[in-house]
């Protein structure tokens, strides 16, 4: 059931307590199929893509195709090969395009760029290794770092107006060296703060010789491209984000293999903007975040105004990362659509996290997770609308409550179903902020194994219904929420589970025909 007013939420409880329902649970996800690890990731890779069927209107996701003409490159095992790699990519694509092959072997390189119908492929067994240099990725070029626009260093494997490209094979990308690149990343300050959102783009230059610092290199980073196709590599050791597609439209990102668990910011996938987006059969292991939708960050992100919107996450294996599927921090153009199915987050710090700040616009609409399995070490579901006293200053005091303006994130219309939550520190956390709640959320059918039931604030129209909660403490925290429906809710606690409720704004939260609860109605005393 989606809420998406008050109006169906009172619906919704007069329908409840016109039926007798009986306190009679079975188990909430015996009768779903949900996955294990055994049954998701890249070794269950298809060699076709199969039809998408999401809770919105997708493109159809097709395999794309090249022109037959085919250049194995003759690489140097002494010096650096940026220019023989170049210089084929851009001949072949003159051409029409077709594919260019890393043959078997150990490659170091700069970073390159894709153009118009180029397949870059790798061999079984080839490693291409990217140098740790700065020089080896200049001049900069336009590209997007953390949600705001910049010339910088771009990625490793960068793309910038192209139609038609992929990345195949079963080789492996290696990350940069030690060298200028590592030894100059920004580390003292955010970039809201070196990054003046009033200078036109084209001055925002980042090359290392302006600064005392740099932005690392993402790993992939497509710009402004259509039709991205990246199958089977292997990425490692990067510097910054994995996969990160920027402005693009029909992505597909299948059978790939992320293993950045010692970077500090090394997110896996980071779809930044993009829309029309299939992502399965992938396995990442993070130092940051797994799969990941970004959309702009603050002013910069707002004039740019570009949403991520009709992304499909199916059949992944998150092994590794502070989140298994996260929304944000940067969400300035909205993160609409998604739908994420069928898949198993194992030892990721959070397994569902949504993440805003009040300096930064956006927020997420229209979100569906299902068919979910987890094994967690912190919370199953989390919003952290607030940020850190670090990164955003005052702003992460929740109160006073702000003035609604342009930058005001919101997350609503969410739903979940159909989980297992094999284990986790808390089930539910809502850190959300007083002027803007999340808003019409519905979780249910659910087997959870957790320590903390509920820490909420901030919340509003919600419904969690037909779940199997096994728990060591049992309160139930909320502050300031309201319109709130606990309904068949097996709480397995030693002691009976007990309501916390605080704040002025609080309203409306009702329990029914749970077990080992009685049913409650508590209003405010304004009724």
């Amino acid at each position: 059931m989606k809420l998406k007013t008050i109006a169906a939420f009172s619906l919704a409880i007069a329908t409840l307590f016109s039926c007798n329902t009986k306190k009679n649970l079975n188990n909430p996800t015996s009768s779903v199929n949900i996955p294990t690890e055994n049954e998701v990731g890249v070794k269950m890779l298809t060699s076709e893509i199969k039809a998408v069927k999401a809770p919105f209107k997708t493109i159809q996701f097709t395999k794309p195709t090249f022109p037959s003409e085919k250049i194995t490159l003759a690489l140097s095992t002494t010096e650096i090969n940026t220019y023989t790699i170049q210089k084929a990519i851009d001949q072949l694509s003159t051409k029409g395009g077709g594919t260019i092959v890393v043959p078997n072997g150990k490659w170091l390189t700069g970073r390159i760029q894709l153009k118009d119908n180029i397949n870059f492929h790798l061999d079984n067994e080839a490693q291409l290794v990217f140098s740790g240099e700065i020089k080896d990725f200049l001049p900069v070029v336009f590209t997007r770092v953390e949600g705001i626009e910049v010339m910088s260093l771009g990625a490793c494997i960068y793309a910038n107006g192209a139609t038609n490209i992929a990345i195949t094979g079963n080789g492996k990308l290696i990350g940069p060296q030690k060298g200028s690149i590592r030894d100059n990343i920004l580390t003292k300050d955010v970039i809201d703060n070196v990054i003046n959102p009033n200078t036109p783009v084209a001055e925002r230059i980042v090359d290392g010789t302006k600064q005392d610092w740099i932005f690392p290199p993402m790993f992939i980073s497509p710009i402004n491209c259509k039709k991205v196709y990246i199958e089977g590599v292997s990425l490692e050791n990067t510097a910054f984000w994995n996969i990160v597609p920027i402005y693009c439209d029909n992505v597909i990102i299948r059978g790939v293999t992320v293993n950045s668990v010692e970077t500090a910011r090394g997110d896996g996938i980071d779809i930044e903007s993009s829309k029309n987006v299939l992502i399965e059969y992938c396995n990442l292991s993070t130092g940051d975040d797994c799969f990941t939708m970004k959309a702009g960050r603050g002013e910069d992100g707002i004039r740019v105004n570009k949403s991520t919107e009709n992304v499909v996450v199916r059949y992944c294996l998150a092994l590794e990362g502070h989140g298994g599927i996260t929304c944000g921090s940067e969400t300035a153009g909205m993160i609409k659509n998604l739908y994420v199915h069928d898949c198993v987050f194992n030892n990721s710090g959070v397994g569902i996290l949504f993440k805003s700040r009040r300096s930064r616009g956006g927020g997420g609409e229209n979100l569906t997770y299902e068919r979910i399995r987890m094994n967690l070490n912190l919370t199953a579901i989390k919003w952290d609308m607030l940020g850190a006293s670090g990164s955003v200053g005052d702003l992460a005091d929740r109160l006073p409550a702000r003035t609604i303006n342009k930058l005001t994130p919101k997350y609503r219309n969410i739903a979940i179903k159909n989980i297992i939550i094999e284990n986790c520190t808390t089930f539910v956390k809502v850190i959300g902020i007083p002027e803007s709640p999340v808003s019409n959320l519905t979780i249910e059918n659910a087997t959870v194994n957790c320590s903390d039931l509920f820490l909420v604030q901030d919340l509003k129209n919600a419904v969690f219904k037909n779940i199997s909660i096994t728990a060591k403490n049992n309160i139930l925290s909320l502050l300031d929420s309201k319109n709130i429906l606990f309904n068949q809710i097996d709480f397995k606690t030693t002691n009976p589970p007990k309501l916390d409720i605080k704040g002025t704004l609080s309203d409306s939260i009702i329990i029914r025909s749970s077990i080992n609860m009685e049913d409650t109605k508590w209003f405010s005393n304004k009724h």
